[in-house]
């Protein structure tokens, strides 16, 4: 079982704004440019990356995504802070 993972992610506030950015991502768009555009986390200015995490450093919905949810597939999460568009790049 995978203990560290490595993710994107897009921080908003709207669920709509969310679904727009996975079918702007499905459509080819580039997944920092959306970031910087769109993101509220500080992470945006990097392109939404978050390096590599360990399980459990997360809150619960996005940590579940990370370390189950299909790898470099954008998934939508609800979390306390808005909702996050997580693309998983790779598991340790």
């Amino acid at each position: 079982m995978a203990r560290t993972a490595s993710a994107l992610h897009i921080l908003v506030k709207q669920k709509e704004l969310a679904e727009d950015i996975i079918i702007k991502l499905k459509k080819g768009a580039a997944f920092d440019v959306l970031a910087k555009r769109h993101s509220t986390c500080p992470s945006g200015k990097k392109g939404g990356h978050l390096g590599e995490f360990e399980k459990g450093q997360m809150v619960g919905p996005f940590d579940r995504i990370c370390f189950n949810g299909e790898l470099f597939t954008p998934h939508l999460v609800k979390t306390k802070f808005g909702w996050h568009v997580v693309k998983v790049l790779y598991r340790t």
